[in-house]
Protein backbone atom coordinates (compact mmCIF):
# COMPACT_ATOMS: atom_id res chain seq x y z
CA UNK A 1 0.00 0.00 0.00
CA UNK A 2 2.86 2.33 0.80
CA UNK A 3 4.09 1.40 -2.37
CA UNK A 4 1.25 2.58 -4.78
CA UNK A 5 1.07 5.58 -2.28
CA UNK A 6 4.73 6.37 -3.06
CA UNK A 7 4.42 6.03 -6.51
CA UNK A 8 1.36 8.03 -6.96
CA UNK A 9 2.61 11.04 -5.35
CA UNK A 10 5.94 10.65 -7.10
CA UNK A 11 3.95 10.95 -10.05
CA UNK A 12 1.26 13.73 -9.37
CA UNK A 13 4.41 15.49 -7.85
CA UNK A 14 6.87 15.36 -10.40
CA UNK A 15 4.04 16.27 -12.98
CA UNK A 16 3.34 19.86 -11.60
CA UNK A 17 6.76 20.71 -11.00
CA UNK A 18 7.51 20.35 -14.77
CA UNK A 19 4.59 21.84 -15.44
CA UNK A 20 5.48 24.99 -12.91
CA UNK A 21 9.26 25.16 -14.14
CA UNK A 22 7.97 25.77 -17.72
CA UNK A 23 5.43 27.84 -16.35
CA UNK A 24 7.79 29.91 -14.74
CA UNK A 25 10.31 29.99 -16.82
CA UNK A 26 7.76 30.77 -20.37
CA UNK A 27 5.55 33.53 -18.22
CA UNK A 28 8.99 35.58 -17.38
CA UNK A 29 10.02 35.27 -20.62
CA UNK A 30 7.14 36.53 -22.79
CA UNK A 31 5.88 38.85 -19.34
CA UNK A 32 2.49 37.08 -19.58
CA UNK A 33 1.15 33.96 -18.30
CA UNK A 34 1.78 30.56 -20.61
CA UNK A 35 0.05 27.54 -19.44
CA UNK A 36 2.14 24.80 -20.50
CA UNK A 37 -0.26 21.98 -19.53
CA UNK A 38 -2.66 20.28 -21.48
CA UNK A 39 -6.39 21.42 -21.50
CA UNK A 40 -7.42 21.96 -18.21
CA UNK A 41 -5.03 20.98 -15.16
CA UNK A 42 -1.88 21.75 -13.98
CA UNK A 43 0.21 19.47 -15.11
CA UNK A 44 2.66 17.19 -17.50
CA UNK A 45 2.21 13.62 -17.28
CA UNK A 46 4.93 12.85 -19.27
CA UNK A 47 7.60 13.88 -16.55
CA UNK A 48 5.61 12.18 -13.84
CA UNK A 49 5.64 8.76 -15.65
CA UNK A 50 9.39 9.51 -16.69
CA UNK A 51 9.99 9.81 -12.67
CA UNK A 52 7.86 6.72 -11.70
CA UNK A 53 10.37 4.95 -13.90
CA UNK A 54 13.32 6.64 -12.61
CA UNK A 55 11.91 5.69 -9.28
CA UNK A 56 11.53 2.06 -10.12
CA UNK A 57 14.93 1.34 -11.67
CA UNK A 58 16.79 3.26 -9.23
CA UNK A 59 15.21 2.84 -5.93
CA UNK A 60 17.96 -0.16 -5.29
CA UNK A 61 20.39 1.15 -6.99
CA UNK A 62 23.37 2.88 -4.99
CA UNK A 63 25.96 3.33 -8.08
CA UNK A 64 24.97 7.42 -9.75
CA UNK A 65 26.96 6.05 -12.91
CA UNK A 66 25.00 3.40 -13.62
CA UNK A 67 21.63 5.34 -12.08
CA UNK A 68 22.64 7.94 -14.64
CA UNK A 69 23.41 5.94 -17.97
CA UNK A 70 20.46 3.59 -17.01
CA UNK A 71 17.62 6.02 -16.62
CA UNK A 72 19.02 8.30 -19.50
CA UNK A 73 18.80 5.18 -22.10
CA UNK A 74 15.21 4.88 -20.53
CA UNK A 75 14.06 7.87 -20.92
CA UNK A 76 15.39 8.47 -24.45
CA UNK A 77 13.75 5.38 -25.65
CA UNK A 78 10.99 6.26 -23.81
CA UNK A 79 10.66 9.61 -25.34
CA UNK A 80 11.59 8.74 -29.14
CA UNK A 81 8.54 5.55 -29.13
CA UNK A 82 5.99 8.50 -27.72
CA UNK A 83 7.05 10.69 -29.91
CA UNK A 84 7.08 8.98 -33.00
CA UNK A 85 3.77 7.04 -31.93
CA UNK A 86 1.97 10.18 -31.38
CA UNK A 87 3.50 11.49 -35.03
CA UNK A 88 2.46 8.30 -36.57
CA UNK A 89 -1.17 7.72 -34.78
CA UNK A 90 -2.98 11.48 -34.84
CA UNK A 91 -0.06 13.44 -37.29
CA UNK A 92 1.16 16.07 -35.09
CA UNK A 93 4.99 16.95 -33.56
CA UNK A 94 5.19 18.58 -30.23
CA UNK A 95 8.68 19.41 -31.28
CA UNK A 96 11.48 19.22 -34.33
CA UNK A 97 14.87 18.84 -32.93
CA UNK A 98 16.25 17.87 -36.18
CA UNK A 99 18.20 21.21 -36.44
CA UNK A 100 19.91 20.42 -33.51
CA UNK A 101 23.28 18.47 -33.44
CA UNK A 102 23.26 15.25 -32.40
CA UNK A 103 19.71 14.53 -32.85
CA UNK A 104 17.99 11.27 -33.59
CA UNK A 105 15.42 11.55 -35.85
CA UNK A 106 14.44 15.29 -34.79
CA UNK A 107 12.79 13.28 -31.73
CA UNK A 108 15.39 13.52 -28.88
CA UNK A 109 19.30 14.83 -29.23
CA UNK A 110 22.41 13.74 -26.89
CA UNK A 111 21.89 16.79 -24.51
CA UNK A 112 18.40 16.16 -24.03
CA UNK A 113 19.49 12.65 -22.82
CA UNK A 114 22.53 13.36 -20.72
CA UNK A 115 20.18 15.72 -19.02
CA UNK A 116 17.69 13.17 -18.35
CA UNK A 117 20.44 11.27 -16.52
CA UNK A 118 22.13 14.24 -14.21
CA UNK A 119 18.24 14.77 -13.15
CA UNK A 120 18.21 11.47 -12.60
CA UNK A 121 21.01 11.51 -10.56
CA UNK A 122 19.86 14.11 -8.40
CA UNK A 123 16.04 12.56 -7.93
CA UNK A 124 18.06 9.34 -6.56
CA UNK A 125 20.09 11.48 -4.31
CA UNK A 126 17.55 13.54 -2.82
CA UNK A 127 14.18 13.45 -4.80
CA UNK A 128 12.74 10.22 -3.58
CA UNK A 129 13.86 10.85 -0.47
CA UNK A 130 12.03 13.97 -0.19
CA UNK A 131 9.11 12.59 -1.27
CA UNK A 132 9.29 9.61 1.33
CA UNK A 133 9.73 12.20 4.08
CA UNK A 134 6.71 13.75 2.87
CA UNK A 135 4.51 10.78 2.62
CA UNK A 136 5.89 9.79 6.18
CA UNK A 137 4.13 13.23 7.55
CA UNK A 138 1.32 12.33 6.18
CA UNK A 139 -1.28 9.14 7.11
CA UNK A 140 -1.49 6.58 4.43
CA UNK A 141 -5.00 6.92 3.23
CA UNK A 142 -4.43 10.71 2.69
CA UNK A 143 -1.43 10.27 0.40
CA UNK A 144 -3.28 7.19 -0.96
CA UNK A 145 -6.83 8.79 -1.69
CA UNK A 146 -5.46 11.88 -2.60
CA UNK A 147 -2.59 10.11 -5.38
CA UNK A 148 -5.45 8.13 -6.72
CA UNK A 149 -7.97 11.81 -7.14
CA UNK A 150 -5.30 13.65 -8.43
CA UNK A 151 -3.86 10.84 -10.91
CA UNK A 152 -7.39 10.56 -12.05
CA UNK A 153 -8.37 14.25 -12.72
CA UNK A 154 -4.73 14.06 -14.58
CA UNK A 155 -5.93 10.92 -16.87
CA UNK A 156 -9.35 12.25 -17.89
CA UNK A 157 -6.96 15.66 -18.67
CA UNK A 158 -5.35 13.60 -20.91
CA UNK A 159 -8.13 11.85 -22.64
CA UNK A 160 -9.79 15.02 -23.20
CA UNK A 161 -6.42 16.41 -24.79
CA UNK A 162 -5.99 13.36 -27.23
CA UNK A 163 -9.70 13.78 -28.16
CA UNK A 164 -9.28 17.91 -28.65
CA UNK A 165 -6.19 16.45 -30.93
CA UNK A 166 -7.85 14.22 -32.95
CA UNK A 167 -10.89 17.34 -33.60
CA UNK A 168 -8.29 19.60 -34.20
CA UNK A 169 -6.83 17.51 -37.45
CA UNK A 170 -10.47 16.67 -38.27
CA UNK A 171 -10.85 20.37 -38.18
CA UNK A 172 -7.41 21.26 -40.13
CA UNK A 173 -8.46 19.10 -42.86
CA UNK A 174 -11.87 20.39 -43.55
CA UNK A 175 -10.15 23.92 -43.70
CA UNK A 176 -7.47 22.29 -45.94
CA UNK A 177 -10.30 21.45 -48.29
CA UNK A 178 -12.13 24.65 -48.16
CA UNK A 179 -8.36 26.07 -49.32
CA UNK A 180 -8.44 23.57 -52.19
CA UNK A 181 -12.00 24.74 -53.36
CA UNK A 182 -10.89 28.69 -52.74
CA UNK A 183 -7.88 28.12 -55.19
CA UNK A 184 -10.29 26.28 -57.58
CA UNK A 185 -13.16 28.14 -57.92
CA UNK A 186 -13.61 31.51 -59.74
CA UNK A 187 -16.59 33.20 -58.24
CA UNK A 188 -16.25 35.79 -56.01
CA UNK A 189 -19.52 35.41 -54.16
CA UNK A 190 -18.78 31.62 -53.55
CA UNK A 191 -15.15 32.90 -52.77
CA UNK A 192 -16.39 34.99 -49.90
CA UNK A 193 -18.76 32.38 -48.81
CA UNK A 194 -16.03 29.93 -48.61
CA UNK A 195 -14.04 32.30 -46.83
CA UNK A 196 -16.38 33.07 -44.13
CA UNK A 197 -16.77 29.41 -43.36
CA UNK A 198 -12.91 29.22 -43.09
CA UNK A 199 -13.22 31.61 -40.81
CA UNK A 200 -15.84 29.66 -39.39
CA UNK A 201 -14.10 26.18 -38.94
CA UNK A 202 -10.97 28.04 -37.37
CA UNK A 203 -12.99 29.32 -34.56
CA UNK A 204 -15.14 26.13 -34.02
CA UNK A 205 -14.82 24.62 -30.38
CA UNK A 206 -12.29 27.26 -29.99
CA UNK A 207 -11.72 27.40 -26.35
CA UNK A 208 -10.58 23.68 -26.08
CA UNK A 209 -7.92 24.04 -29.61
CA UNK A 210 -7.03 27.93 -27.96
CA UNK A 211 -5.57 26.12 -24.81
CA UNK A 212 -3.77 23.18 -26.87
CA UNK A 213 -2.19 25.32 -29.24
CA UNK A 214 -1.10 27.98 -26.86
CA UNK A 215 0.33 25.25 -24.52
CA UNK A 216 2.46 23.89 -27.18
CA UNK A 217 3.20 26.63 -29.70
CA UNK A 218 6.20 24.95 -31.52
CA UNK A 219 3.33 22.07 -32.46
CA UNK A 220 3.56 21.41 -36.12
CA UNK A 221 1.09 19.61 -38.31
CA UNK A 222 2.68 16.98 -40.87
CA UNK A 223 -0.26 16.98 -43.26
CA UNK A 224 -2.14 20.88 -42.55
CA UNK A 225 0.80 23.20 -41.02
CA UNK A 226 -0.65 25.70 -43.38
CA UNK A 227 -3.89 25.59 -41.51
CA UNK A 228 -2.37 25.31 -38.42
CA UNK A 229 -0.86 28.31 -39.15
CA UNK A 230 -3.54 30.45 -39.77
CA UNK A 231 -4.98 29.12 -36.80
CA UNK A 232 -2.12 30.13 -34.52
CA UNK A 233 -2.29 33.23 -35.69
CA UNK A 234 -6.19 33.89 -35.26
CA UNK A 235 -5.94 32.57 -31.82
CA UNK A 236 -3.16 35.17 -31.11
CA UNK A 237 -4.94 37.78 -32.13
CA UNK A 238 -8.06 36.61 -29.84
CA UNK A 239 -5.51 35.88 -26.71
CA UNK A 240 -4.23 40.19 -27.30
CA UNK A 241 -7.65 41.17 -27.52
CA UNK A 242 -8.79 39.18 -24.31
CA UNK A 243 -5.42 40.40 -22.27
CA UNK A 244 -6.46 44.06 -23.63
CA UNK A 245 -10.12 43.93 -22.16
CA UNK A 246 -8.71 42.74 -18.95
CA UNK A 247 -5.01 45.06 -19.11
CA UNK A 248 -4.10 47.73 -20.99
CA UNK A 249 -1.48 45.98 -23.66
CA UNK A 250 1.66 48.31 -25.43
CA UNK A 251 3.55 46.86 -27.94
CA UNK A 252 6.35 49.41 -28.08
CA UNK A 253 9.19 48.43 -25.34
CA UNK A 254 9.85 51.90 -24.85
CA UNK A 255 6.06 53.18 -23.99
CA UNK A 256 5.66 50.72 -21.76
CA UNK A 257 5.55 51.69 -17.82
CA UNK A 258 7.22 50.14 -14.52
CA UNK A 259 6.27 46.43 -13.46
CA UNK A 260 4.60 46.51 -16.82
CA UNK A 261 3.03 42.89 -17.62
CA UNK A 262 3.62 39.88 -15.36
CA UNK A 263 7.48 40.14 -15.28
CA UNK A 264 9.92 40.03 -11.85
CA UNK A 265 8.37 43.44 -10.92
CA UNK A 266 4.87 43.15 -10.90
CA UNK A 267 4.95 39.80 -9.20
CA UNK A 268 7.08 40.82 -6.19
CA UNK A 269 4.59 43.84 -5.41
CA UNK A 270 2.11 41.41 -5.34
CA UNK A 271 3.87 39.56 -2.94
CA UNK A 272 4.88 42.82 -0.68
CA UNK A 273 1.39 43.65 -0.98
CA UNK A 274 -0.54 40.30 -0.41
CA UNK A 275 2.07 39.50 2.36
CA UNK A 276 0.95 43.32 4.24
CA UNK A 277 -2.88 42.48 3.66
CA UNK A 278 -2.43 39.00 5.01
CA UNK A 279 -1.10 40.90 8.37
CA UNK A 280 -4.35 43.17 8.41
CA UNK A 281 -6.43 40.36 8.00
CA UNK A 282 -5.07 38.29 10.43
CA UNK A 283 -5.29 41.06 12.94
CA UNK A 284 -8.63 41.78 12.03
CA UNK A 285 -9.41 37.88 12.48
CA UNK A 286 -7.93 37.49 15.84
CA UNK A 287 -9.91 40.64 17.28
CA UNK A 288 -12.74 38.76 15.94
CA UNK A 289 -12.21 35.28 16.77
CA UNK A 290 -10.47 35.97 20.28
CA UNK A 291 -11.54 39.22 21.36
CA UNK A 292 -7.64 40.89 21.94
CA UNK A 293 -5.61 42.65 19.72
CA UNK A 294 -2.41 40.66 18.95
CA UNK A 295 0.67 40.51 16.50
CA UNK A 296 0.64 38.22 13.46
CA UNK A 297 3.36 38.52 11.19
CA UNK A 298 5.23 35.59 9.38
CA UNK A 299 9.12 37.37 9.42
CA UNK A 300 10.61 38.64 12.67
CA UNK A 301 10.99 42.40 11.12
CA UNK A 302 7.86 44.18 9.36
CA UNK A 303 4.46 43.40 8.85
CA UNK A 304 4.70 40.58 6.38
CA UNK A 305 3.06 37.42 5.91
CA UNK A 306 4.69 35.46 3.29
CA UNK A 307 2.10 32.68 2.95
CA UNK A 308 -0.33 35.17 2.01
CA UNK A 309 1.91 36.74 -0.59
CA UNK A 310 2.97 33.91 -2.15
CA UNK A 311 -0.74 32.82 -2.02
CA UNK A 312 -1.39 36.15 -4.11
CA UNK A 313 1.18 35.28 -6.53
CA UNK A 314 0.47 31.66 -7.06
CA UNK A 315 -3.63 32.95 -7.27
CA UNK A 316 -2.76 35.50 -10.09
CA UNK A 317 -0.16 33.49 -12.35
CA UNK A 318 -2.91 30.70 -12.39
CA UNK A 319 -6.02 32.52 -13.01
CA UNK A 320 -4.81 35.18 -15.00
CA UNK A 321 -6.18 33.46 -18.00
CA UNK A 322 -9.54 32.48 -16.44
CA UNK A 323 -10.49 36.19 -16.17
CA UNK A 324 -12.79 35.63 -18.79
CA UNK A 325 -14.60 32.73 -17.19
CA UNK A 326 -17.55 32.50 -15.07
CA UNK A 327 -17.07 33.33 -11.29
CA UNK A 328 -17.68 29.56 -9.96
CA UNK A 329 -15.04 28.39 -12.36
CA UNK A 330 -12.66 30.94 -10.57
CA UNK A 331 -13.61 30.61 -6.83
CA UNK A 332 -13.41 26.54 -7.04
CA UNK A 333 -9.61 27.26 -8.71
CA UNK A 334 -8.79 29.67 -5.90
CA UNK A 335 -10.25 27.37 -3.40
CA UNK A 336 -8.13 24.21 -4.40
CA UNK A 337 -5.13 26.31 -5.23
CA UNK A 338 -4.85 28.84 -1.92
CA UNK A 339 -5.79 25.47 0.32
CA UNK A 340 -2.93 23.47 -1.32
CA UNK A 341 -0.42 26.34 -0.78
CA UNK A 342 -1.36 26.47 2.65
CA UNK A 343 -0.76 23.03 3.26
CA UNK A 344 2.68 22.69 1.36
CA UNK A 345 3.56 25.95 3.01
CA UNK A 346 2.84 24.22 6.45
CA UNK A 347 4.62 21.23 5.32
CA UNK A 348 7.66 22.34 4.49
CA UNK A 349 8.32 24.69 7.45
CA UNK A 350 7.34 21.44 9.74
CA UNK A 351 10.04 18.99 7.48
CA UNK A 352 12.35 21.52 7.31
CA UNK A 353 12.34 24.26 10.82
CA UNK A 354 10.86 21.62 12.65
CA UNK A 355 7.72 24.06 13.65
CA UNK A 356 3.97 24.37 12.71
CA UNK A 357 2.57 28.02 13.00
CA UNK A 358 -0.87 27.05 12.43
CA UNK A 359 -2.72 23.71 13.16
CA UNK A 360 -6.50 22.61 12.15
CA UNK A 361 -6.41 19.14 13.91
CA UNK A 362 -9.08 20.10 16.06
CA UNK A 363 -11.22 21.66 13.29
CA UNK A 364 -13.97 20.00 10.92
CA UNK A 365 -12.84 18.85 7.53
CA UNK A 366 -9.21 19.62 7.61
CA UNK A 367 -6.68 18.00 6.01
CA UNK A 368 -3.73 16.57 8.24
CA UNK A 369 -4.10 19.46 10.48
CA UNK A 370 -2.27 22.09 7.37
CA UNK A 371 -5.70 23.43 6.03
CA UNK A 372 -9.33 22.50 6.14
CA UNK A 373 -12.28 23.56 4.27
CA UNK A 374 -13.33 26.57 6.08
CA UNK A 375 -10.22 28.34 5.27
CA UNK A 376 -10.00 26.69 1.96
CA UNK A 377 -13.55 28.65 0.87
CA UNK A 378 -12.14 31.53 1.94
CA UNK A 379 -9.34 31.34 -0.22
CA UNK A 380 -11.69 31.26 -2.70
CA UNK A 381 -13.65 34.38 -2.02
CA UNK A 382 -10.22 35.55 -2.01
CA UNK A 383 -8.76 34.32 -5.41
CA UNK A 384 -12.45 35.44 -6.91
CA UNK A 385 -12.16 39.19 -5.22
CA UNK A 386 -8.50 39.66 -6.27
CA UNK A 387 -8.95 38.70 -9.89
CA UNK A 388 -12.00 40.55 -10.74
CA UNK A 389 -11.78 43.76 -8.67
CA UNK A 390 -8.40 44.20 -6.97
CA UNK A 391 -5.77 42.95 -9.20
CA UNK A 392 -6.81 45.43 -11.83
CA UNK A 393 -6.85 48.41 -9.75
CA UNK A 394 -3.74 47.34 -8.12
CA UNK A 395 -1.44 46.77 -11.40
CA UNK A 396 -2.25 50.35 -12.48
CA UNK A 397 -1.51 51.87 -9.66
CA UNK A 398 1.98 50.27 -9.32
CA UNK A 399 2.60 51.01 -13.16
CA UNK A 400 1.98 54.33 -12.60
CA UNK A 401 5.41 54.47 -9.81
CA UNK A 402 8.22 56.28 -11.86
CA UNK A 403 10.62 54.21 -13.84
CA UNK A 404 14.00 55.13 -11.66
CA UNK A 405 12.25 55.15 -8.44
CA UNK A 406 10.51 51.95 -8.72
CA UNK A 407 13.58 50.20 -9.75
CA UNK A 408 15.35 51.53 -6.91
CA UNK A 409 12.63 50.99 -4.46
CA UNK A 410 12.31 47.36 -5.65
CA UNK A 411 16.18 46.77 -5.33
CA UNK A 412 16.04 47.59 -1.82
CA UNK A 413 13.14 46.10 -0.95
CA UNK A 414 14.34 42.71 -2.31
CA UNK A 415 17.43 43.14 -0.24
CA UNK A 416 15.15 43.91 3.06
CA UNK A 417 13.12 41.06 2.51
CA UNK A 418 15.79 38.72 1.74
CA UNK A 419 17.81 39.74 4.69
CA UNK A 420 14.35 39.50 6.85
CA UNK A 421 13.39 36.25 5.52
CA UNK A 422 17.38 34.93 6.53
CA UNK A 423 17.10 36.30 9.98
CA UNK A 424 13.49 34.49 10.84
CA UNK A 425 14.71 31.32 9.58
CA UNK A 426 17.84 31.66 11.43
CA UNK A 427 15.94 32.78 14.79
CA UNK A 428 13.27 30.11 14.42
CA UNK A 429 16.14 27.30 14.04
CA UNK A 430 18.02 28.68 17.01
CA UNK A 431 14.99 29.20 19.29
CA UNK A 432 15.02 24.88 18.45
CA UNK A 433 18.38 24.76 19.01
CA UNK A 434 17.49 26.70 22.47
CA UNK A 435 14.75 24.41 23.64
CA UNK A 436 17.02 21.41 22.31
CA UNK A 437 19.76 22.78 25.05
CA UNK A 438 21.85 23.99 22.02
CA UNK A 439 24.30 26.56 23.42
CA UNK A 440 25.42 29.52 21.13
CA UNK A 441 28.65 28.82 19.31
CA UNK A 442 29.81 32.38 18.43
CA UNK A 443 29.18 35.88 18.87
CA UNK A 444 27.06 35.97 15.29
CA UNK A 445 24.68 32.74 16.93
CA UNK A 446 25.42 35.21 20.79
CA UNK A 447 23.74 38.30 18.99
CA UNK A 448 20.64 36.03 17.20
CA UNK A 449 19.90 34.75 20.60
CA UNK A 450 19.87 38.13 21.92
CA UNK A 451 18.20 40.19 19.87
CA UNK A 452 15.47 37.38 19.14
CA UNK A 453 14.75 35.88 22.17
CA UNK A 454 12.07 33.95 23.35
CA UNK A 455 9.57 36.32 24.27
CA UNK A 456 10.20 38.25 21.21
CA UNK A 457 9.58 35.33 19.09
CA UNK A 458 6.49 34.99 21.52
CA UNK A 459 5.35 38.07 20.78
CA UNK A 460 5.91 37.83 17.16
CA UNK A 461 5.24 34.26 16.39
CA UNK A 462 2.52 33.90 19.25
CA UNK A 463 0.78 30.35 17.99
CA UNK A 464 4.20 28.93 16.70
CA UNK A 465 5.31 25.47 17.88
CA UNK A 466 7.94 23.48 18.58
CA UNK A 467 7.25 19.66 16.73
CA UNK A 468 9.20 16.90 16.30
CA UNK A 469 8.63 15.50 12.53
CA UNK A 470 7.78 11.64 13.58
CA UNK A 471 6.02 8.92 11.70
CA UNK A 472 1.90 8.95 11.34
CA UNK A 473 1.48 6.32 9.38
Amino acid sequence: MKTIANLLIIFTVFSFLSWLCRFLWHTFRKKRPVNPGFIILPFIPAAGISAVAVYMLTHNMNNHLMVFFGSAILLTIGKYLASLIFERALGFKWRDYSRRPLNLNGYVTLWESLAYGGIAVLLSMYGFELIDDMISLTPIWVSLIVGIIVAGLIILDSILSVITIIHLRRNLKQMSDISTLIEENEGYKSNEELLSLYERKMLTSKRFRMRLVNAFPDMESLNYEKQLSDLKERFDIIRKTNDEVYETVIQKPEDRPFAYGLGFAKLFWLFVAGSIFGTIIETFWALFTEGHFELRVGLVWGPFIPVYGGGAVAITLFLFRLHKAGDLIIYLASTVIGATFEYFCSYFQEMFLGTVSWDYSDTPFNLDGRTNLMFALIWGLLGLSWLRYIYPVFSRLVEKIPKRKGTIITAVLVVFLAVDSAMSIAAVYRQTQRHNGVPAQNAAVEWIDNTFNDDYMSLVFPHMKQEKIEQKN
